[in-house]
Protein backbone atom coordinates (compact mmCIF):
# COMPACT_ATOMS: atom_id res chain seq x y z
CA UNK A 1 0.00 0.00 0.00
CA UNK A 2 0.65 3.80 -0.67
CA UNK A 3 1.40 6.16 2.08
CA UNK A 4 -1.83 8.19 2.65
CA UNK A 5 -1.85 11.45 3.34
CA UNK A 6 -4.71 13.98 3.37
CA UNK A 7 -4.53 17.48 4.11
CA UNK A 8 -8.67 18.00 4.22
CA UNK A 9 -11.25 16.25 5.00
CA UNK A 10 -11.34 13.10 2.18
CA UNK A 11 -14.47 12.86 -0.39
CA UNK A 12 -15.64 9.54 1.25
CA UNK A 13 -18.22 7.42 -1.26
CA UNK A 14 -19.64 3.99 0.43
CA UNK A 15 -19.36 1.05 -1.48
CA UNK A 16 -22.47 0.44 -3.52
CA UNK A 17 -24.45 -2.89 -3.31
CA UNK A 18 -22.75 -5.38 -6.04
CA UNK A 19 -19.31 -4.08 -5.98
CA UNK A 20 -16.57 -6.20 -5.60
CA UNK A 21 -14.59 -6.16 -1.87
CA UNK A 22 -11.54 -3.94 -1.96
CA UNK A 23 -8.35 -5.81 -1.29
CA UNK A 24 -6.49 -5.68 1.85
CA UNK A 25 -3.29 -6.53 4.06
CA UNK A 26 -3.57 -5.54 7.08
CA UNK A 27 -2.03 -6.36 10.62
CA UNK A 28 -4.30 -7.93 13.00
CA UNK A 29 -4.04 -7.52 17.02
CA UNK A 30 -2.38 -11.70 16.91
CA UNK A 31 0.57 -9.18 15.04
CA UNK A 32 -0.42 -11.44 12.15
CA UNK A 33 -0.76 -9.73 8.17
CA UNK A 34 -4.67 -10.80 7.38
CA UNK A 35 -5.67 -9.98 3.92
CA UNK A 36 -9.25 -10.79 1.77
CA UNK A 37 -7.79 -14.03 0.14
CA UNK A 38 -7.74 -15.58 3.60
CA UNK A 39 -10.99 -15.29 4.38
CA UNK A 40 -11.77 -17.30 1.17
CA UNK A 41 -13.26 -20.36 2.63
CA UNK A 42 -16.28 -18.73 4.50
CA UNK A 43 -19.29 -18.38 2.06
CA UNK A 44 -20.09 -14.64 3.86
CA UNK A 45 -17.34 -12.41 5.36
CA UNK A 46 -18.96 -9.45 7.86
CA UNK A 47 -16.70 -6.33 7.38
CA UNK A 48 -17.14 -4.13 10.75
CA UNK A 49 -15.47 -0.59 10.95
CA UNK A 50 -15.47 0.17 14.77
CA UNK A 51 -12.75 1.53 17.26
CA UNK A 52 -11.87 1.12 20.83
CA UNK A 53 -13.37 4.85 21.90
CA UNK A 54 -16.69 5.30 20.43
CA UNK A 55 -19.52 4.58 22.69
CA UNK A 56 -21.62 3.03 20.23
CA UNK A 57 -18.68 1.02 18.99
CA UNK A 58 -18.05 -0.09 22.57
CA UNK A 59 -21.80 -1.10 23.67
CA UNK A 60 -21.82 -3.23 20.14
CA UNK A 61 -18.42 -5.41 21.15
CA UNK A 62 -20.10 -7.83 23.17
CA UNK A 63 -23.08 -8.29 20.35
CA UNK A 64 -20.68 -8.84 17.49
CA UNK A 65 -18.63 -11.20 19.83
CA UNK A 66 -21.84 -13.04 20.43
CA UNK A 67 -22.87 -13.09 16.59
CA UNK A 68 -19.23 -14.25 15.26
CA UNK A 69 -19.32 -17.49 17.64
CA UNK A 70 -22.52 -18.22 17.00
CA UNK A 71 -22.45 -17.96 12.80
CA UNK A 72 -18.62 -19.29 12.78
CA UNK A 73 -19.97 -23.04 11.34
CA UNK A 74 -22.66 -21.31 9.62
CA UNK A 75 -19.66 -20.02 6.99
CA UNK A 76 -20.00 -16.31 8.41
CA UNK A 77 -16.36 -14.74 8.89
CA UNK A 78 -16.51 -11.36 11.16
CA UNK A 79 -13.68 -9.56 10.52
CA UNK A 80 -13.30 -5.76 12.64
CA UNK A 81 -11.19 -2.81 11.07
CA UNK A 82 -10.05 0.08 13.13
CA UNK A 83 -9.75 3.25 10.50
CA UNK A 84 -9.11 5.70 13.10
CA UNK A 85 -6.43 7.79 13.17
CA UNK A 86 -4.88 7.86 16.80
CA UNK A 87 -3.44 11.39 16.20
CA UNK A 88 -6.92 12.95 15.07
CA UNK A 89 -9.00 11.58 17.81
CA UNK A 90 -9.51 14.65 20.86
CA UNK A 91 -9.04 13.16 24.22
CA UNK A 92 -12.31 14.56 25.58
CA UNK A 93 -13.83 12.00 22.58
CA UNK A 94 -12.03 8.64 25.01
CA UNK A 95 -14.87 10.07 27.63
CA UNK A 96 -16.63 6.70 27.31
CA UNK A 97 -14.01 4.36 26.80
CA UNK A 98 -10.75 2.56 29.15
CA UNK A 99 -8.66 2.67 25.82
CA UNK A 100 -8.17 4.71 22.71
CA UNK A 101 -7.58 3.85 18.98
CA UNK A 102 -3.95 3.23 18.72
CA UNK A 103 -2.15 -0.01 18.46
CA UNK A 104 -1.21 -0.94 21.43
CA UNK A 105 -4.53 -0.10 22.73
CA UNK A 106 -6.52 -2.80 20.10
CA UNK A 107 -4.60 -5.32 21.73
CA UNK A 108 -5.58 -4.43 25.29
CA UNK A 109 -9.05 -4.38 23.90
CA UNK A 110 -9.55 -7.52 21.92
CA UNK A 111 -7.73 -9.34 24.83
CA UNK A 112 -10.17 -8.00 27.74
CA UNK A 113 -13.32 -8.31 25.33
CA UNK A 114 -12.00 -11.75 24.53
CA UNK A 115 -12.76 -11.24 20.85
CA UNK A 116 -12.90 -14.21 18.85
CA UNK A 117 -12.76 -12.38 15.42
CA UNK A 118 -9.44 -10.30 13.99
CA UNK A 119 -9.32 -7.04 14.89
CA UNK A 120 -6.85 -5.17 12.39
CA UNK A 121 -5.55 -1.75 12.30
CA UNK A 122 -6.12 0.80 9.53
CA UNK A 123 -5.34 3.92 11.24
CA UNK A 124 -2.07 5.44 9.62
CA UNK A 125 -2.79 4.93 6.13
CA UNK A 126 -6.72 4.63 6.27
CA UNK A 127 -6.45 3.52 2.63
CA UNK A 128 -9.18 -0.04 3.63
CA UNK A 129 -11.13 2.27 5.68
CA UNK A 130 -11.50 5.04 2.27
CA UNK A 131 -11.73 2.34 -0.20
CA UNK A 132 -15.06 0.88 1.74
CA UNK A 133 -16.26 4.28 2.42
CA UNK A 134 -16.50 3.13 5.89
CA UNK A 135 -18.13 6.40 7.49
CA UNK A 136 -18.70 5.68 11.04
CA UNK A 137 -18.08 3.06 13.98
CA UNK A 138 -19.74 1.06 13.90
CA UNK A 139 -20.11 0.87 9.66
CA UNK A 140 -20.89 -3.06 9.07
CA UNK A 141 -20.80 -4.79 5.40
CA UNK A 142 -21.69 -7.89 4.46
CA UNK A 143 -20.03 -9.79 1.45
CA UNK A 144 -21.16 -13.06 -0.25
CA UNK A 145 -19.59 -15.89 -1.96
CA UNK A 146 -18.41 -14.16 -4.78
CA UNK A 147 -17.73 -10.93 -2.34
CA UNK A 148 -19.78 -9.09 -4.16
CA UNK A 149 -21.69 -6.50 -1.67
CA UNK A 150 -25.00 -7.78 -0.36
CA UNK A 151 -25.46 -5.05 2.26
CA UNK A 152 -24.05 -2.29 4.15
CA UNK A 153 -24.99 0.00 6.62
CA UNK A 154 -25.89 0.08 11.27
CA UNK A 155 -24.58 -3.46 13.02
CA UNK A 156 -28.01 -3.00 14.93
CA UNK A 157 -30.16 -0.52 16.64
CA UNK A 158 -28.03 -0.92 19.78
CA UNK A 159 -26.35 2.45 20.11
CA UNK A 160 -24.89 2.96 23.11
CA UNK A 161 -26.95 -0.16 25.00
CA UNK A 162 -24.51 -2.68 25.10
CA UNK A 163 -27.92 -4.92 26.21
CA UNK A 164 -29.55 -6.85 23.13
CA UNK A 165 -30.64 -5.06 20.40
CA UNK A 166 -34.49 -4.97 19.40
CA UNK A 167 -33.28 -4.88 15.36
CA UNK A 168 -30.04 -7.07 14.66
CA UNK A 169 -29.69 -5.74 11.50
CA UNK A 170 -26.60 -7.76 10.52
CA UNK A 171 -27.64 -11.31 12.23
CA UNK A 172 -31.29 -10.51 10.24
CA UNK A 173 -29.45 -10.67 6.77
CA UNK A 174 -27.20 -13.50 6.99
CA UNK A 175 -29.98 -15.08 8.81
CA UNK A 176 -32.33 -14.29 5.13
CA UNK A 177 -28.83 -15.38 3.12
CA UNK A 178 -28.50 -18.27 4.64
CA UNK A 179 -31.93 -19.43 4.76
CA UNK A 180 -32.01 -19.14 0.54
CA UNK A 181 -33.33 -15.20 1.19
CA UNK A 182 -32.65 -12.49 -0.83
CA UNK A 183 -31.43 -9.13 1.72
CA UNK A 184 -34.83 -7.00 1.50
CA UNK A 185 -33.07 -3.85 2.90
CA UNK A 186 -30.01 -3.79 1.43
CA UNK A 187 -28.72 -0.32 2.65
CA UNK A 188 -29.76 1.59 5.85
CA UNK A 189 -27.73 4.62 8.13
CA UNK A 190 -24.74 3.49 9.90
CA UNK A 191 -24.99 5.66 13.49
CA UNK A 192 -22.43 5.92 15.92
CA UNK A 193 -19.25 8.47 15.56
CA UNK A 194 -17.23 9.74 12.65
CA UNK A 195 -14.45 8.28 11.26
CA UNK A 196 -11.54 9.82 12.02
CA UNK A 197 -9.94 10.83 9.00
CA UNK A 198 -6.20 12.12 9.26
CA UNK A 199 -6.95 15.75 8.95
CA UNK A 200 -9.16 15.98 12.26
CA UNK A 201 -4.82 16.21 13.65
CA UNK A 202 -6.00 19.68 13.07
CA UNK A 203 -8.28 19.59 15.37
CA UNK A 204 -5.99 17.83 18.40
CA UNK A 205 -3.50 20.38 17.54
CA UNK A 206 -5.68 23.39 18.33
CA UNK A 207 -7.17 21.89 21.01
CA UNK A 208 -3.59 21.54 22.74
CA UNK A 209 -2.63 25.25 21.99
CA UNK A 210 -5.94 26.57 23.50
CA UNK A 211 -5.30 23.85 26.44
CA UNK A 212 -1.61 25.29 26.89
CA UNK A 213 -3.40 28.44 27.02
CA UNK A 214 -5.03 28.43 30.03
CA UNK A 215 -4.14 29.42 33.28
CA UNK A 216 -2.54 27.55 36.32
CA UNK A 217 -3.86 28.36 39.66
CA UNK A 218 -3.44 27.61 43.34
CA UNK A 219 -5.09 28.05 46.35
CA UNK A 220 -4.66 26.99 49.68
CA UNK A 221 -6.84 24.17 51.33
CA UNK A 222 -8.73 24.80 54.11
CA UNK A 223 -10.03 22.00 56.83
CA UNK A 224 -13.73 22.70 55.51
CA UNK A 225 -12.65 22.44 51.41
CA UNK A 226 -10.86 19.30 52.21
CA UNK A 227 -13.53 17.66 54.15
CA UNK A 228 -16.10 18.65 51.31
CA UNK A 229 -13.89 17.60 48.33
CA UNK A 230 -14.01 14.00 50.48
CA UNK A 231 -17.69 13.93 51.02
CA UNK A 232 -18.77 14.85 47.30
CA UNK A 233 -21.80 16.12 47.22
CA UNK A 234 -21.87 16.38 43.71
CA UNK A 235 -23.00 14.14 40.93
CA UNK A 236 -19.95 13.94 39.42
CA UNK A 237 -17.18 11.20 39.59
CA UNK A 238 -14.15 12.93 41.42
CA UNK A 239 -10.52 12.13 41.25
CA UNK A 240 -8.40 13.51 44.12
CA UNK A 241 -4.33 13.05 44.19
CA UNK A 242 -2.44 13.94 46.94
CA UNK A 243 1.47 14.57 45.82
CA UNK A 244 4.53 16.28 47.34
CA UNK A 245 6.92 18.32 45.76
CA UNK A 246 9.75 15.87 46.72
CA UNK A 247 8.42 12.80 44.74
CA UNK A 248 10.76 11.46 41.68
CA UNK A 249 7.27 10.07 40.87
CA UNK A 250 5.28 13.52 39.94
CA UNK A 251 6.97 13.80 36.75
CA UNK A 252 5.64 10.16 35.55
CA UNK A 253 2.55 10.76 37.62
CA UNK A 254 0.91 13.55 36.21
CA UNK A 255 0.60 13.48 32.47
CA UNK A 256 -1.14 10.40 32.97
CA UNK A 257 -3.49 12.50 35.18
CA UNK A 258 -3.38 15.28 32.92
CA UNK A 259 -4.31 13.14 29.88
CA UNK A 260 -7.20 11.65 32.25
CA UNK A 261 -8.28 14.79 33.19
CA UNK A 262 -8.59 15.96 29.47
CA UNK A 263 -10.01 12.75 28.43
CA UNK A 264 -13.23 12.55 30.67
CA UNK A 265 -13.38 16.33 31.14
CA UNK A 266 -16.95 16.43 29.52
CA UNK A 267 -18.54 13.64 31.36
CA UNK A 268 -19.80 13.88 34.81
CA UNK A 269 -15.60 14.05 36.65
CA UNK A 270 -13.16 16.41 38.04
CA UNK A 271 -9.78 16.15 39.37
CA UNK A 272 -8.31 17.73 42.05
CA UNK A 273 -4.97 18.08 43.06
CA UNK A 274 -3.16 18.41 46.25
CA UNK A 275 0.44 19.27 46.74
CA UNK A 276 2.54 18.87 49.74
CA UNK A 277 5.79 20.77 50.30
CA UNK A 278 7.99 20.22 52.82
CA UNK A 279 9.31 23.82 53.80
CA UNK A 280 5.74 24.64 52.97
CA UNK A 281 6.83 26.12 49.47
CA UNK A 282 3.63 27.60 47.95
CA UNK A 283 5.56 28.57 44.91
CA UNK A 284 7.39 25.41 44.29
CA UNK A 285 3.88 23.83 43.94
CA UNK A 286 2.70 26.75 41.82
CA UNK A 287 6.14 26.40 39.30
CA UNK A 288 5.59 21.99 39.12
CA UNK A 289 1.95 22.59 38.06
CA UNK A 290 2.64 25.36 36.27
CA UNK A 291 5.35 23.24 34.24
CA UNK A 292 2.73 20.56 33.73
CA UNK A 293 0.29 22.66 32.55
CA UNK A 294 -3.13 21.58 34.86
CA UNK A 295 -5.58 24.65 34.59
CA UNK A 296 -9.26 24.01 35.69
CA UNK A 297 -10.64 22.85 32.25
CA UNK A 298 -13.81 25.05 30.97
CA UNK A 299 -15.80 22.29 30.79
CA UNK A 300 -15.61 22.00 34.88
CA UNK A 301 -15.99 25.41 34.94
CA UNK A 302 -19.74 24.87 33.71
CA UNK A 303 -19.92 22.43 36.78
CA UNK A 304 -18.77 24.28 39.76
CA UNK A 305 -19.79 27.89 39.11
CA UNK A 306 -18.79 30.50 41.41
CA UNK A 307 -17.78 27.84 44.27
CA UNK A 308 -14.54 27.08 43.11
CA UNK A 309 -11.69 29.07 40.95
CA UNK A 310 -9.11 26.41 41.05
CA UNK A 311 -8.55 22.45 41.07
CA UNK A 312 -5.17 22.97 42.09
CA UNK A 313 -4.59 23.49 46.34
CA UNK A 314 -1.63 22.88 48.63
CA UNK A 315 -1.94 21.41 52.07
CA UNK A 316 0.81 23.16 54.44
CA UNK A 317 2.80 20.48 55.86
CA UNK A 318 1.97 20.73 59.47
CA UNK A 319 -1.72 19.77 58.89
CA UNK A 320 -1.15 16.59 57.10
CA UNK A 321 -2.89 14.00 59.05
CA UNK A 322 -0.84 10.77 56.95
CA UNK A 323 2.38 10.15 56.84
CA UNK A 324 4.37 11.66 54.19
CA UNK A 325 6.12 8.32 52.75
CA UNK A 326 2.16 7.38 51.70
CA UNK A 327 2.28 10.04 48.99
CA UNK A 328 1.86 10.25 46.41
CA UNK A 329 -1.71 8.67 46.66
CA UNK A 330 -4.50 9.09 44.03
CA UNK A 331 -8.25 8.11 44.53
CA UNK A 332 -11.31 7.58 42.85
CA UNK A 333 -14.77 9.18 44.88
CA UNK A 334 -18.22 8.15 43.60
CA UNK A 335 -20.57 11.06 44.41
CA UNK A 336 -21.64 10.52 47.85
CA UNK A 337 -18.18 10.23 48.95
CA UNK A 338 -17.68 6.59 48.74
CA UNK A 339 -14.07 5.37 47.88
CA UNK A 340 -14.39 3.26 44.83
CA UNK A 341 -10.57 2.74 44.03
CA UNK A 342 -7.16 3.93 45.20
CA UNK A 343 -3.31 4.26 44.09
CA UNK A 344 -0.48 4.56 45.59
CA UNK A 345 2.77 5.26 43.89
CA UNK A 346 3.88 4.69 40.47
CA UNK A 347 -0.08 5.31 38.59
CA UNK A 348 -1.47 2.75 36.56
CA UNK A 349 -3.20 4.83 34.77
CA UNK A 350 -5.64 2.32 32.83
CA UNK A 351 -6.66 0.68 36.32
CA UNK A 352 -7.73 4.45 37.23
CA UNK A 353 -9.48 4.97 33.95
CA UNK A 354 -11.64 1.80 34.22
CA UNK A 355 -12.26 2.97 37.88
CA UNK A 356 -13.73 6.48 36.79
CA UNK A 357 -15.77 4.42 33.88
CA UNK A 358 -17.04 2.26 35.67
CA UNK A 359 -18.15 5.40 38.51
CA UNK A 360 -19.41 7.32 35.72
CA UNK A 361 -21.34 4.63 34.47
CA UNK A 362 -22.92 3.68 37.97
CA UNK A 363 -24.16 7.67 38.21
CA UNK A 364 -28.04 7.39 38.00
CA UNK A 365 -29.70 9.39 35.58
Amino acid sequence: MTSFCVAKAPVVKTLEIGAKAPEFTLTGVDDKQHSLADYKDSKYLVMIFTCNHCPDARAAWGRINDFAKNYADKGVQVVAVSSNSPVALSLWENGYSVFGDSFPEMKLESAERKLVFPYLYDGDTQEVGLAYGAKSTPHAFIFGPERNLLYQGRYDNGHRNPGPASDNTVRDNIDMLLAGKEIVKKKTKSSGCSTKWAYKQEWVVKAQKAWDALPVTVDPLTPELHKSLLENKTKRVRVITVWNTDSDLNKANFPKLIDTYRRYQRRPFELISIGVDANNDVAAVQKFLTEQQLPLSPETVKHVGKDRKTNNFYLNSDDLKVRSDTIPFTTVIAPGGEIIHRQQGDLDVVELRRAIVKGIEGIKK
